[in-house]
C-alpha cells in the first residue's frame, strides 16, 4: 500500500496467454471491490494500481516501454476516477545500455531485465539496487531451489522458442496462401476478361462456355456488367 492508501498489485508475467488483458483488468477490479464489507461507504474505497512487468510484447502499435490506462471520457479525455489504474512495462521495448540509463525508472527496469544474468550490481545502478541484487541472487539459493529455477527458466525459453517458430511458420504460409489466392484471383480475372471481350465480338455463348471453362450463368453475369 502507498502512502496516499492506494493499493498497488504486481504481476510479473513471462508468457501471453489468451484472456491475459482481461484478467489484468478483473484482478484490478475485484481488489477494489474487496475492500468494502456491507453497509459501508463508498468514498471509503482507495485506489488500486495494477502493475504488470511483461517479458513480451503486448501493445505493438506503440514502442513505449511503459503504458498507462485509466478512466477517460472517449471524445474529450476528461478523467473520470483515477481509483483503478493499470501500468504495462514491456521489457523487450526497452533497449536502454549501463551508460544511457538515466532516472531511477531506467535504472529499476534495466535491473529487472537483467536481473538474471547479472553476477555483480555495476556501479552504474547504484546503491540503491544493491538489497534487491542480493535477495534474488543465486547464491543465496539452496541446490534445489537452483535447480527448480534452472528448470523454470528452461520451460520459459522453451515455450518462447515454440511461440517464435509457430509465428513464423503461420507468417511463411499466410504469405504462401497469399500468394495462391493472388494467383488464381489474377487467372479468374483474366479469364473474365477474355469472356468480357468475346461477347464484345459477337461470339457466341456456347463457344466462349468451351474456351473458357465458364458456366453460361457466369457469362450471362459478365454479359450484364457490359450493358
Amino acid at each position: 500500500m502507498l502512502d496516499d492508501g492506494s493499493r498497488i498489485i504486481i504481476e510479473m508475467q513471462v508468457l501471453n496467454h489468451q484472456g491475459f488483458e482481461k484478467r489484468v483488468l478483473y484482478n484490478a477490479a475485484k481488489h477494489y471491490s474487496v475492500q468494502l464489507d456491507k453497509g459501508d461507504e463508498y468514498h471509503l474505497l482507495n485506489p488500486v494500481i495494477a502493475l504488470s512487468i511483461l517479458d513480451f510484447t503486448l501493445f505493438r502499435d506503440t514502442d513505449k516501454t511503459i503504458t498507462y490506462f485509466k478512466l477517460l471520457e472517449k471524445e474529450a479525455f476528461i478523467d473520470y476516477s483515477d481509483d483503478i489504474q493499470l501500468l504495462f512495462v514491456e521489457l523487450p521495448k526497452f533497449t536502454k545500455t549501463l551508460p544511457e540509463l538515466e532516472t531511477i525508472q531506467d535504472k529499476w527496469i534495466y535491473f529487472v531485465k537483467n536481473a538474471g544474468k547479472l553476477d555483480f550490481v555495476p556501479r552504474e545502478l547504484g546503491g540503491e539496487l544493491e538489497r534487491a541484487f542480493t535477495l534474488i541472487n543465486e547464491a543465496n539459493l539452496s541446490r534445489d531451489e537452483l535447480e527448480t529455477q534452472h528448470k523454470r527458466k528452461e520451460f520459459i525459453y522453451i515455450q518462447n522458442a515454440a511461440l517464435a517458430l509457430a509465428e513464423q511458420k503461420g507468417l511463411e504460409q499466410g504469405v504462401a496462401k497469399g500468394m495462391k489466392q493472388g494467383i488464381e484471383q489474377g487467372i479468374e480475372q483474366g479469364i473474365e476478361r477474355v469472356a468480357r471481350n468475346l461477347l464484345i465480338a459477337g461470339v457466341a455463348v456456347d463457344l466462349i462456355t468451351q474456351a473458357t471453362g465458364l458456366t453460361r450463368q457466369q457469362i450471362a453475369s459478365i454479359e450484364e456488367s457490359n450493358q
